[in-house]
């Protein structure tokens, strides 16, 4: 049985990149990091696989990697 942890994450701002979540999130040490990260990790944004580090991710958006949920607001 999967059991996500779920939280929200504000965007400040009208966007960011997924490569900026990554590292304020602190999943990665630094930008440099999220291609290597994204080709080793699934990461859904709203269910669909993500790969792109400079993916813009906004309000509404929801990302999953592992078993954390982050609902942006």
């Amino acid at each position: 049985m999967k059991v996500s942890i779920i939280k929200e994450f504000t965007v400040k701002g009208e966007y960011i990149t997924l490569s900026q979540f990554l590292k304020e999130e602190s999943i990665i040490s630094s930008g440099g990091q999220a291609k290597w990260y994204l080709q080793d990790n699934p990461v859904l944004l709203n269910g669909s696989k993500e790969d792109r580090r400079g993916k813009k991710l906004r309000s509404g958006d929801r990302v999953e990697i592992g078993h954390e949920v982050y609902l942006f607001r």
